[in-house]
């Protein structure tokens, strides 16, 4: 019932429009200073291979595949996580603000979140998913005022278009109606 209101009622929608601003602001300032301050993952990357989530009772890796992920991926090109976290909090931030791709952007949101959360850093990072998951899943209602309420029915309209294509010579084909009306 919640979740149907999300997705469809317009005062959720308005309600939805202050999380994004909100949301959005703090994804896209973290994104900034990142890229404009120099910022490194080295470090954090280091820590979570060198000092990752174990389990306490077991003493084992709660996420082993994470943890070979940031050490044979992420730490050999470092410089490319380097410039793809800040650009990316930096899209999210303005993916939501401007209200475009709004679902694309609190997934993206949610991944790197999670991410940070399986280095073993908590921080805002739960927070972040909390809001981040209202968002997704009100799905296209959190762009509801905003540039997705122009752009998802245009994206809806060339999906369509690609999959239906008309003989444009013959107007045969299932969009045949468009060039008679």
């Amino acid at each position: 019932m919640l979740g149907k209101w999300l997705r469809e009622n317009k005062y959720a929608a308005g309600i939805l429009l202050f999380v994004r601003f909100y949301f959005g602001y703090e994804w896209l300032t973290h994104g900034w200073q990142k890229l404009t301050g120099g910022f490194t993952a080295e470090g954090f990357l280091n820590n979570a291979v060198t000092k990752p989530v174990i389990d306490k009772a077991t003493n084992e890796l709660v996420y082993p595949t994470f943890t070979a992920f940031i050490q044979h991926f992420a730490l050999p090109n470092v410089k490319i996580i380097n410039f793809m976290i800040p650009l990316g909090e930096f899209l999210v931030g303005l993916g939501l603000i401007l209200g475009v791709l709004t679902t694309a952007a609190a997934f993206f949101g949610l991944m790197m979140n999670f991410m940070f959360m399986f280095a073993g850093t908590v921080s805002t990072n739960p927070w972040f998913i909390l809001i981040g998951g209202i968002l997704f899943i009100a799905g296209a209602n959190t762009g509801r005022f905003g540039i997705d309420h122009y752009l998802m029915p245009f994206l809806r309209k060339m999906l369509t278009h690609k999959k239906n294509p008309t003989d444009l010579t013959t107007g045969t084909g299932t969009n045949h109606k468009r060039l008679h009306a």
